[in-house]
């Protein structure tokens, strides 16, 4: 806590905030799900240890589940081994919060963290994600995204040389606006989707209706610290992904790995994945492997579809279709071969504070980003995290200076305010080249022009009560550039 932004971050009493409805409404339906995934796989068990010590992991879920709804004390966590527990706990003590009476961050990150330490206590289920089964169902719904992005990826990199400056500007835009708005299925809050409703999340016509709804636009500046250190170093530039879900919206991100090593604009590709379930849909490192695996079989893999809401009947795969999910996948491995794309796991990654702490608490991991040429951060978790989860709950207009008194303790960050400030330690001078992907998920959003936030609250609301209610839903996103090595 002592390294964090020395503003008050969103906090789950406060109704005008997208914390509030968070821990009101959907970490009981998280927990829910994971009550209902575990049933089923105890249900078609043969091994009389592991359901037994299933049935103890539900009952211990249940019991989480009524916490939350009576809004107990957070207990402190048991020592299970993990290297945060201690960290957790000690935040825990300074804190002393309820579930519905916590800041919203360290809350949120507490629920996963709980969850894990309940399934490390029974062997049998260490390694289990509750989650597994709605990631490749998701996936599988992609299925004509998927497709498409597969053929447009093979034409582009097939077509890689000779490109003047302008084109392959154009094409490291659409590659970065791919992988932006991949995160728009993200199941910690769309897990009701229908097949027709993701589809109309994803592909080309859903991108060219979204390019608008991009509020911050920094790609350009991203492009050419690439293209200046590709000058500077023929072998390329060092990328870092800090990733965010999995399924489709890895899928997307490979897409954009394999770009940048095939036109040469990266030397290698480094993923951050977690190291346990995570947020709900958040990349394991089994994801990638697991996602490889489908597309080198995937005539079988979307054959294999199960029957529930959100797979209705499909058409079968042409021959082409599966040659461009074949080359996708075989350039996947050879990168992996090569140790041109690979993963490295860090537990800082599941830690409960934002990323104001990394410089302090993983100066290792620090070390390493400081390396790298660009760093991407995927989503909504990590912008939070980056920014420290701070912002201005109220507009700066229509407001007497009375009123202006009234709320003002309830001021953070401005959406003014600029990325590289809101970012702390991984700001100017920090040596950490910073590029955030994001579609608003939550309340805090920073370098907005002035302006921006309350014409957007007008338009949504109507009203000027406090709720940023236009960053909730994933329609908006910001593209967030900070130079680190400069400055």
């Amino acid at each position: 806590m002592e390294f964090d932004p020395n503003i008050e971050g969103y906090h789950t009493s406060d109704k005008s905030s997208f914390a509030y409805a968070s821990a009101h409404e959907r970490w009981s339906i998280i927990v829910a799900g994971a009550i209902s995934d575990v049933s089923r796989t105890v249900a078609a068990l043969d091994d009389v240890q592991a359901t037994a010590e299933g049935e103890k992991i539900i009952k211990g879920l249940h019991s989480l589940q009524s916490e939350i709804a009576a809004d107990l004390k957070l207990s402190p966590l048991p020592d299970d081994g993990t290297t945060d527990i201690a960290q957790y706990n000690q935040e825990l003590a300074q804190r002393d919060p309820s579930w519905l009476h916590v800041s919203w961050l360290y809350g949120e990150c507490y629920l996963y963290k709980r969850i894990q330490c309940l399934f490390l206590r029974y062997g049998k289920w260490n390694d289990y994600d509750i989650f597994a089964h709605q990631k490749i169902s998701t996936f599988k719904s992609s299925k004509s995204a998927i497709i498409e992005l597969a053929t447009r990826y093979r034409t582009i990199v097939s077509d890689s040389m000779a490109k003047d400056m302008t084109s392959e500007m154009a094409i490291f835009t659409e590659m970065c606006e791919i992988c932006l708005w991949g995160n728009a299925t993200d199941l910690s809050l769309l897990t009701s989707l229908t097949y027709e409703e993701i589809q109309k999340l994803q592909g080309a016509e859903a991108r060219k209706t979204q390019k608008k709804n991009i509020l911050i636009n920094d790609i350009p500046a991203a492009f050419d610290a690439l293209k200046q250190t590709q000058c500077e170093n023929a072998g390329g530039a060092r990328v870092d992904i800090v990733l965010d879900n999995a399924g489709f919206e890895l899928y997307v991100d490979l897409i954009l790995a394999g770009y940048l090593l095939s036109t040469g604009l990266a030397k290698k590709v480094v993923l951050h994945p977690k190291s346990f379930p995570w947020f709900v849909s958040d990349v394991l490192p089994t994801d990638l492997t697991d996602l490889i695996s489908a597309l080198s079989e995937p005539g079988m893999f979307f054959a294999m579809e199960e029957s529930n809401e959100n797979s209705d009947s499909k058409p079968s795969m042409s021959r082409r279709e599966k040659d461009d999910l074949l080359f996708l996948s075989g350039q996947w491995k050879g990168f992996i071969r090569s140790g041109k794309l690979s993963m490295r796991e860090d537990p800082f990654w599941t830690t409960a504070g934002s990323y104001w702490r990394l410089p302090h608490m993983a100066p290792d991991l620090f070390k390493e980003l400081r390396e790298s040429d660009l760093v991407l951060f995927k989503g909504d978790l990590n912008y939070r995290k980056l920014t420290g989860d701070v912002c201005s709950s109220f507009p700066k207009l229509k407001f007497s200076q009375l009123q202006r008194l009234i709320v003002l303790y309830k001021v953070k960050w401005e959406t003014t305010t600029p990325f590289s400030e809101a970012i702390g330690p991984l700001g100017k001078g920090s040596g950490v080249r910073t590029l955030a992907l994001r579609t608003c998920k939550a309340d805090v959003v920073v370098g907005l022009a002035e302006g921006e936030d309350e014409r957007l609250r007008e338009a949504y609301d109507g009203n000027f009560t406090g709720a940023r209610t236009w960053a909730w839903t994933g329609k908006w996103a910001v593209i967030s550039f900070c130079d680190g090595k400069s400055g």
